[in-house]
């Protein structure tokens, strides 16, 4: 999304401390030797239902994104694969699979920390959240803490480039 257009989101204690606990996912999956991405599902009262961090590496499974892990929990836990009220906070924007997830899950709302130029489907190629073809749309906000989930992201690929 061009600069000029980029909405300034607001956001609220509640949500800075739900993107930092997202964010400590992301660094448990980096520990684990994953990308470091995490995601955490808040219900619709404002309680944590579910987090995860990125374990492809971990289970050897191309699907095993830190938002799918959150929302299988969340849905586990609820009782409902519908997940009406919640918001995920994820701290990068999630590729299509993820943002497909998000609107069938029937997510109310995407907080996502920092953009991914090369994949991100809720606002840099695409946004996948509000196609109108789709029955369901997701509201989303971007850039809450991104500073800190984009430099989790550079930390962790210079370790990667470091050890070849």
């Amino acid at each position: 999304m061009p600069a000029e257009t980029t909405p300034q989101w607001v956001f609220s204690e509640d949500d800075r401390s739900f993107m930092r606990q997202a964010l400590a996912q992301a660094e448990e999956a980096a520990a684990g030797g994953d990308v470091p991405i995490g995601a955490v599902v808040v219900d619709a009262t404002g309680n944590v239902v579910a987090a995860a961090g990125n374990r492809r590496e971990r289970d050897q499974d191309p699907t095993a994104h830190a938002e799918l892990l959150a929302l299988r929990e969340a849905a586990r836990r609820l009782g409902s694969w519908r997940l009406l009220g919640c918001r995920l906070y994820v701290t990068v924007e999630p590729c299509p699979m993820c943002a497909a997830a998000c609107v069938l899950a029937r997510l109310a709302q995407v907080v996502y920390g920092a953009p991914d130029p090369k994949l991100g489907f809720v606002g840099s190629l695409a946004n996948l959240l509000e196609d109108p073809r789709l029955n369901h749309k997701v509201a989303w906000r971007a850039g809450l803490l991104a500073d800190e989930a984009s430099a989790l992201l550079s930390r962790f690929f210079a370790n990667q480039r470091s050890r070849r």
